[in-house]
């Protein structure tokens, strides 16, 4: 069974990714391990996929996704990395893999994931929940409950498909989904990619909802999982392997969820401290600190959230600027320094 594994994100977030394939290649080094970015190198940077832990780059612009910088202008950074991840899946149906996995950067793993290929012999669709037990107290609801139905049931830092049959048929939809409505408004229903997926069981048959505690351990669920590392070196979550930690928002949040529902589970600390380490160790001293080619206009100045916004509601706009993210004369930036939001 050829598997396909990919991860979508930024330079900023090369170095998580590096940690991320180096585990699975440790785990599964005859999968094809693939990175998906929507970003130019930095200046000063020196990127070389053959030095990588993954084995090819595919760079969003080659998608084949129509007006392309009009497109991608529509998203902030965390709604575009999300977007991708559509067009991929569905064009790697067609690429001669039988399974097409997504993982987001910020994960890595402890134990191989050779179960998801045997729950791939009966289903064509895995997902992941946020919570697979109910959380009792007030304060674990409001975190972690209400959260997951604000942002979504599944979580979407992880989704596996067979690449024909029902897997096929959700890949095309999402790639519809997310090329026209990937956008963090949950006013209007919306949080980037995960909402849709809540349709995916009422939508779709032979999906699989993954109630192992081992995948996707994240903050949002340690108040229902406890880790423990075994003897022998295994780390188990609930008694079962620990498969895949989804580290997110490292840093002082990340930090701060994590103890407030880890508690005396000491080994959630360990596995924090060297995830650190490995993510300090790949770390670039010539990315910048929250890179990303497309902030900005060509002049340097960078785009507001609402310019993106307003850009995306306005299909007057839109055609008048194909390339947003153009300076100068008859630019779209013009535009808003003489008409103002």
């Amino acid at each position: 069974m050829k598997v396909l594994c990919y991860s979508s994100f930024t330079f900023s977030y090369l170095n998580r990714a590096r940690v991320l394939f180096q585990t699975l290649r440790r785990f599964h080094p005859d999968w094809e391990l693939v990175a998906l970015i929507t970003d130019e190198p930095p200046k000063g940077f020196a990127f070389d996929p053959a030095d990588e832990p993954f084995d090819r780059v595919v760079w969003a612009r080659d998608l084949g996704i129509p007006s392309f910088e009009s497109w991608l202008f529509k998203h902030d950074v965390v709604e575009v990395c999300t977007a991708v991840k559509g067009p991929f899946i569905h064009q790697a149906c067609a690429s001669g893999a039988d399974v097409a996995i997504y993982l987001d950067p910020d994960t890595a793993l402890l134990a191989p994931l050779d179960p998801l290929l045997a729950w791939l012999q009966d289903h064509d669709i895995l997902l992941t929940p946020h919570l697979i037990d109910p959380n009792d107290d007030p304060t674990a609801i409001q975190d972690n409950d209400l959260s997951a139905s604000r942002t979504g049931i599944f979580n979407l830092g992880f989704v596996a498909i067979r690449t024909t049959g029902e897997g096929a048929r959700f890949a095309k939809w999402w790639n519809d989904r997310l090329l026209s409505y990937c956008y963090d408004d949950m006013p209007s229903g919306l949080f980037v990619d995960q909402r849709w997926c809540d349709h995916v069981p009422a939508l779709f048959d032979r999906v699989k909802v993954i109630r192992d505690p081992g995948y996707n351990v994240a903050s949002w669920n340690l108040s229902t999982r406890k880790v423990s590392v075994e003897k022998d070196g295994r780390v188990l979550v609930n008694g079962v392997p620990l498969r895949f930690w989804h580290f997110t928002k490292l840093g002082p949040l990340g930090d701060t969820m994590t103890k407030k529902y880890a508690g005396q589970n000491f080994p959630v600390y360990e596995i924090w401290s060297w995830y650190k380490r490995l993510v300090t160790t790949a770390t670039e001293p010539a990315i910048p600190d929250r890179y990303w080619a497309y902030e900005a206009y060509e002049d340097g100045t960078k785009i507001a959230k609402p310019e993106r916004v307003l850009y995306r509601q306005r299909q007057d706009l839109q055609a008048a600027f194909p390339n947003p993210f153009a300076s100068g004369r008859g630019s779209f930036q013009e535009w808003l320094a003489t008409e103002g939001l």
